[in-house]
Formats: structure tokens, sequence, C-alpha cells
């Protein structure tokens, strides 16, 4: 790549065939996801069924993210995506047969195995295909484009339930799905013929050699530990309240069932209008300006939300739309900071990881929340999770610098055995 195509904010055709399959896809998600309760109550599952399903859905990729990032590093992005797209692909036949709830448990359970494989691939496969200078704009690009699938999935995937069943809808989400299989199968043939020397064996010293280096990184004092503190304390935050504000919504600001689904329309606008010019701010000023900007955003729309009963219902559009500016700045430059702190050959690891962390550090708040909510008040889950992020503005400030050009963290060498080295929050999910 020359200089100039460096500097610039040019996108290669491998990546924009990358964008497609995986546009394709999420369209495909998006489609049945929204619908997946009502789905499940059309399998005659109960309330408390539904919350099991959930809980457990939850808990399973929290076991395979690292793995699936380490696969990434080792056989390549592109063959990760392939073999989780297979499995993805499996995972509607389940899905779309489904005599009971029970069977879409386990098309969730190969639906994690895809996200493992897939997701710490992505975030690394754009930070590979763009400069550093530029890496926090071609984040913006792609997390942008990728926000078109918030739009479209739930339309469609709405329309084909009304007008045909559920059956009928799954049906054609996993003809988007297969769409996206084969294109992803077309690009991993393509690197396995350039690549073929760089692929690691897979094997259970590597993968120890390869987690002996995020953990030693995780645990350096560096960038990334700030990065795990910080982000795992606010992610805790916003999961003890953010599931219980269509509750607020609904009960003290008397929203229906689709002004609720259009405040979700509007944060989505929102995020996608923001991530291109925040992506070019990250890249000009520094990352942690636009992740600081973005909590402090953040917390003040949460303080809004609370607060906007008086306002009505524009007040609640005004909050989401606030929100939603402040994942925007907040996206881009996170991954590309995470991108820039992680060396090449353990990045998919390293994103796998950190998605990890941030799992388990959630997984008690929803309880806790509601918790709250019946014994102190309503509002106080989100009052403490508005303060949380706006106290993270203090460590983002401070610690999240991202390494000089060219240069990554480093892991102590004694304990990782690899002598050749020398992530989210609210942030839209791109996974499948």
């Amino acid at each position: 790549m020359g200089e100039k195509q460096r500097a610039s904010l040019s996108i290669a055709p491998v990546l924009w065939r990358f964008l497609m399959a995986m546009i394709l896809a999420n369209i495909s998600g998006n489609m049945y996801g929204p619908l997946l309760p009502i789905y499940l109550r059309h399998l005659n599952a109960g309330v408390a069924e539904v919350g099991l399903f959930f809980s457990i859905s939850q808990v399973i990729p929290l076991t395979l993210q690292v793995v699936g990032g380490w696969i990434s590093d080792s056989v390549g992005r592109l063959r990760a995506v392939a073999v989780g797209s297979l499995v993805g692909l499996a995972a509607y036949f389940p899905l779309i047969l489904a005599p009971s709830w029970q069977w879409v448990l386990l098309a969730e359970g190969l639906g994690a195995i895809t996200r493992s494989l897939v997701a710490p691939s992505f975030d690394a496969f754009v930070a590979e295909q763009s400069s550093e200078e530029s890496r926090a704009r071609v984040f913006g690009l792609v997390e942008s484009l990728f926000m078109i699938v918030t739009v479209i999935g739930p339309l469609l995937g709405g329309w084909l339930v009304n007008r045909f069943g559920f059956r009928v809808m799954l049906i054609v989400a996993a003809g988007f799905y297969g769409a996206a299989t084969a294109i992803r199968l077309s690009m991993a043939r393509q690197e396995a013929q350039a690549q073929e020397a760089e692929a690691m064996p897979l094997s259970w010293q590597g993968l120890k050699q390869t987690l002996g280096t995020v953990v030693g990184m995780v645990f350096s004092g560096g960038v990334l530990t700030w990065m795990v503190i910080t982000d795992g304390v606010r992610d805790a935050s916003f999961a003890l309240s953010m599931n219980l504000l269509p509750i607020y919504m609904q009960e003290f600001g008397g929203l229906g069932a689709f002004e609720i689904g259009l405040t979700g329309s509007l944060f989505g606008l929102a995020v996608m209008l923001t991530t291109l010019p925040a992506g070019w701010l990250a890249d000009k000023r520094g990352e942690r300006v636009g992740i600081a900007l973005g909590f402090l955003v953040v917390a003040s729309s949460l303080v809004w939300l609370v607060y906007a009963v008086p306002v009505g219902r524009a007040g609640f559009f005004a909050g989401w739309v606030l929100a939603g500016i402040g994942v925007g700045l907040l996206s881009p430059a996170y991954r590309s900071l995470i991108s820039k702190v992680l060396p090449k050959e353990v990045r998919g690891t390293g994103f796998g990881l950190l998605s990890t962390s941030l799992g388990l550090f959630s997984l008690p708040a929803p309880a806790l929340g509601a918790q709250l909510w019946e014994r102190v008040s309503p509002r106080f889950p989100f009052l403490i999770t508005a303060g949380v992020a706006y106290l993270s503005v203090i460590p983002v400030w401070l610690m999240f610098k991202a390494p000089s050009s060219g240069s990554t963290e480093k892991a102590p060498s004694a304990s990782n055995g690899m002598p050749r080295l020398a992530n989210p929050s609210e942030i839209p999910d791109v996974e499948v």
C-alpha cells in the first residue's frame, strides 16, 4: 500500500465484499432477532421460559469468544468467518423446523459458535485493511454502512410475519444468510491460496501461548488494562438499567409498542450519521477524545431520558437521538484504539477476550437493577448508569492513549514464549 493510499480513506475491494456479506448476514439476523421473544411465545413458551431462554443464550457465547478469536488468529480471518457461517447456516434448520421452544435453544447454541468465530474476526479484519492514520474513519464508515441492517431487517421481518407467518420469514432470512455464506466461502478459498504459509496449526500449546500474551497485556498496567477495567465497570452499569428502559418509557412516559420501536430506529439513525465524522475526529485528535465525548453525551442522554416524562413523547425521542450520537462518537474510536493496542498476531483473541470479560462483569447486573427499581426507585438504576458513564471520562482521558504509530503494547516475553511479538459497551454489534 503506497503512502498516498495510506493517507486516504479508500476501501479495498476485498473489504467491500467482506462488508456486503456482513450486511446480508445481519439483515437476516435482524429479521428475526427483534421478534424472537414473540416466536418463543408462538411455540408455547411461558414468560418464565422466555426469561430462561435469554439467560442461557447470554452465557453460551462467553465460553466461546476467546477460542473463536484464537482460531481467527491461527487460520486466518476469512477462513474463521467462513467456518462460522456454515455453522450459522445450519442453525436455521432447527429454527425453521422447531416444534417447540427448546429447539430454538439448539439454534441459539449454533448461533453462539458462529458469533464466536465471526465477531472477533470482523474487527481484526477491518483493522488490517486500513492504515493507522485512517483507522477510526474506516471503522466509522463501516459501522455507518452496517447500521442499514437495523432499518431493513426488522421492517422486512415484521412485514413477512404479518403477511405469511414465522416460517416463511425464517426461510427468507435463511436465504439472505445463504448468500452471505457463499460470498464468505469464496473469499476464504482466495485467502487459503494466498496465505497458506502464514496459517498456524491449532494446538493446545498455541492457545496457551496466545492467551498468555493477551492476559499479560491485560495485567501489564497499560492501555488494555484500563480499557478492561473501565469498560467492564461501565458495561455492568449499563446492564443494570438498559433492559428496564422500555418498561420505564411505557409505564411512566405512556409510549406504546410502536413508539418504543421508533425510539430504536431514531437511535440507529443517529449512530449512522455520527460514526463517520466521529472517526475523522478520532484520527485527527486521538481516540480518547471521541471516547470521552461519547461517554459525556451518553450519560447526559440517560439523565435526560429519566426526567423526560413532563416533556412527553418528543422528549423521549430527543433523548434516544442524543444517545445515538454518543454511541456514534464512542464506537469507531473505541474499536480503532483496541486494534492499535493489540498486535496483529493476537488481535482476534484480544477482541474475543475483551468481549468475554465485559460479559462476565455484567451477568448479575440485570437482576440487581430490577431490585433497585423495586426497592429504591425506578429512576435509581438509570442514575447509577449515568454516574458511572460520567466518572469513566476521567480514566479515559488520563489512560486511553494510543501507542505511537507502528508500535503496540508488549506482554512480558518470559510469560508467553512468543518472541516474534515485539473492543464494548453500548456499541453496535457487528457479529454474524
